[in-house]
């Protein structure tokens, strides 16, 4: 076998390395500017948190974030078998797993499937917190808009450290995963819905 060394064939392999230049370039660039959170490599373990810090609320929100965690059931678990984007889902079931259930402005259901309808729920009820008034706490939901890398997004927070938070989210790359949060810096985040009133 030989290789065709024609001037024609010899043309298209500059176009083609600029080609792979480019992409390679776009990769790089996408991995560098986006948050770590849209990457399914870059997930943490389920950090440690003091229950003894947090009011009875928060504790069975973590209690349960960590057991679903642990345990990585499929989203259709968390979303009474609808086949659909679940992180809203799984927000609704462990607050109604936690005592602290959510109520569907729409249907009046425990179940908001929808990250839109989530923020709905906690403007309706005073709870909604934009990014720079107010400092989250543990139990709290992070609400994440449409124009964020992958769209609208919602997890709970878990842990507290000046601006960054540990949240932990289902529908993940099709997981439960725990993530670093700068929310006072990342542009996605469009604000949080309190845990308690």
């Amino acid at each position: 076998m030989s290789i065709d060394t024609t001037p024609h064939t010899r043309r298209r392999w500059p176009l083609w390395l600029a080609a792979c230049t480019v992409a390679v370039v776009v990769v790089v660039g996408v991995l560098w500017l986006a948050p770590s959170r849209y990457f399914p490599w870059d997930t943490e373990a389920f950090p440690e948190v003091n229950s003894s810090e947090l009011n009875s609320d928060q504790a069975r929100v973590v209690e349960l974030l960590r057991a679903e965690h642990e345990q990585q059931r499929p989203g259709t678990f968390y979303a009474e078998g609808v086949d659909e984007a679940w992180c809203a889902d799984f927000v609704s079931w462990i607050m109604k797993e936690a005592d602290v259930p959510l109520s569907n402005p729409n249907s009046g259901s425990w179940r908001i499937p929808g990250v839109y309808t989530l923020q709905e729920y906690y403007e309706q009820q005073g709870r909604f917190e934009t990014v720079g008034t107010y400092t989250p706490a543990v139990g709290d939901v992070v609400l994440y808009d449409n124009a964020s890398w992958s769209g609208q997004h919602t997890n709970v927070i878990v842990a507290v450290d000046g601006d960054e938070a540990i949240t932990v989210g289902g529908n993940e790359g099709g997981k439960i995963r725990v993530h670093s949060l700068h929310y006072g810096s990342d542009s996605g985040v469009v604000g949080f819905g309190r845990l308690t009133s």
